[in-house]
């Protein structure tokens, strides 16, 4: 269960988000610990996706708090998400394949001399830095086109984008959704090196045998409500399917 002898990093209290007539989350409260990786897990249309999509600044929720460190903080932007330390890897990690690792990595927030010349030297070496100490992946250069690299290359470069601009909490949608098994274990060994640094995941996928092996707790939803909080040692991968399945944590 939630480890309650300490401030969570962050706190979700009373979250709720309808669509018209549609509840699509009712009343969830969670917390994430520093260095903590959390399951998100349920069956489709269960609300995993909208939870995401208010920590990431999408969607305001219609009622409900998050805080940040014991402070209350409002969340209505993308912006407002990086702020507090919240990264999104998409499934399609939002990299641009036709330019270099160093450029995808600072697109946006480029580093600039006052001249208003890019400081592209600074900029390879931060992002060769960044994957080599923090992802710990083999890439030969920052100037390799995006395009050439593999999808566990790339879900890296997502990644270190985030670590460099110091991002607290990683929201991970589906990120081994199409890739191979071995892509799908670097992946995972990126976000299991990161909870050593202090950084926490929230891993949102269907494949239980992937989350699973990783995760320290799971977080379920079904129908938009939270039915299930174990950590991984008191749930096996058979029980955490069917609590999925049946929508209910007491299920024998």
């Amino acid at each position: 269960m939630e480890n309650n002898t300490k401030t969570p990093l962050y706190h979700l209290s009373e979250i709720s988000k309808s669509f018209g007539h549609v509840e699509a989350l009712k009343n969830i409260n969670m917390s994430v610990f520093e260095g903590e990786i959390i399951g998100l897990v349920g069956d489709n249309g269960a609300g995993k996706s909208t939870l995401i999509k208010i920590l990431s600044g999408i969607y305001s929720p219609d009622s409900g708090t998050i805080e940040y460190e014991g402070i209350e903080r409002k969340i209505t932007s993308y912006r407002d998400s990086q702020e507090i330390g919240i990264a999104t890897i998409y499934q399609d990690r939002a990299l641009v394949d036709s330019v270099s690792i160093y450029r995808n990595i600072f697109m946006g927030n480029e580093i600039i001399r006052p001249t208003g010349i890019l400081e592209k030297k600074k900029m390879r070496r931060e992002a060769h830095r960044v994957l080599k100490e923090s992802i710990h992946i083999g890439i030969e250069s920052p100037n390799q086109i995006v395009g050439d690299l593999s999808g566990g290359q790339k879900q890296a470069v997502a990644i270190a984008r985030a670590i460099y601009f110091r991002a607290r909490l990683l929201l991970l949608d589906e990120p081994t959704n199409a890739l191979s098994v071995k892509e799908s274990q670097q992946v995972m060994e990126f976000v299991k090196n990161l909870r050593s640094e202090g950084v926490s995941s929230i891993f949102v996928t269907h494949n239980l045998l992937h989350v699973h092996s990783i995760a320290d707790r799971f977080v379920i939803l079904s129908h938009g409500e939270k039915v299930g909080n174990f950590d991984k040692e008191d749930i096996s991968i058979e029980k955490l399917e069917k609590v999925i399945v049946t929508g209910r944590a007491d299920s024998n």
